[in-house]
C-alpha cells in the first residue's frame, strides 16, 4: 500500500470518528433539548388554560348544586332522604309505608350499589303515582322491581293491596 492510500484511509476513519464525536457532543444534546423544549411548551399551554378550566369547573359545580337541590338530595344520607320523601308522598297519597328495610349493599365494577326495599299499602293508582314520582322527579335511583300482592286482614276481613318495591342506587 502506498503512502497516499494509507493517508486517505486514515483521513476517512478520522472523518467518521469526528462525525461520531460531534454527534455525541452536540447533536444528541440538541435533539434532547428540542424534545424538552416541546414538552415545556405543552406544559405552558396547559397552564395558560388553567383560568378558563377553573371557570368551567366552577360553572359545573353551580350546575350540580342546583341539580342536588332540585332532585332533593340533601346533606344527609340517601337512605334518610329517601325515607323522608316516602313519608311525605305516603301522606299526600293516602298510603301506608309499612316497612323500610336496611339497604343491601353490593360492590359492582368498583361501584357501590345499594338496593332499598320498602312496602306500601293503599290503592293501585296512589302507589303508581309514588313510583312515578320517585323515578321521574328524584334521583334516588331506579325501581328495579315492583311486586303487587292482594292481602286480606284476618281481623277485619278486608282486602288491601300491598306493593313491594326494590330501588337500586349507585354511589
Amino acid at each position: 500500500m502506498n503512502k497516499s492510500k494509507r493517508k486517505n484511509i486514515y483521513l476517512a476513519i478520522g472523518f467518521f470518528a469526528f462525525i461520531l464525536l460531534a454527534y455525541k457532543v452536540s447533536i444528541s444534546r440538541t435533539i434532547n433539548l428540542k424534545k424538552e423544549y416541546a414538552s415545556l411548551q405543552t406544559d405552558a399551554k396547559r397552564f395558560e388554560d388553567m383560568p378558563t378550566q377553573l371557570a368551567i369547573l366552577k360553572k359545573k359545580e353551580k350546575y350540580y348544586d342546583t341539580l342536588i337541590t332540585k332532585y332533593q338530595v340533601g346533606n344527609g344520607s340517601v337512605q334518610y332522604n329517601l325515607l323522608t320523601t316516602l313519608n311525605t308522598l305516603s301522606e299526600e297519597n293516602n298510603l301506608k309505608l309499612t316497612s323500610f328495610i336496611e339497604p343491601h349493599v353490593i360492590e359492582q365494577n368498583e361501584l357501590l350499589a345499594k338496593t332499598y326495599e320498602f312496602h306500601l299499602e293503599g290503592s293501585y293508582n296512589s302507589i303508581i303515582e309514588v313510583i312515578y314520582y320517585l323515578e321521574q322527579n328524584t334521583k334516588f335511583g331506579e325501581v328495579i322491581n315492583l311486586h303487587f300482592e292482594l292481602k286480606k286482614n284476618r281481623k277485619t276481613r278486608k282486602e288491601y293491596l300491598q306493593a313491594r318495591i326494590l330501588l337500586k342506587s349507585f354511589g
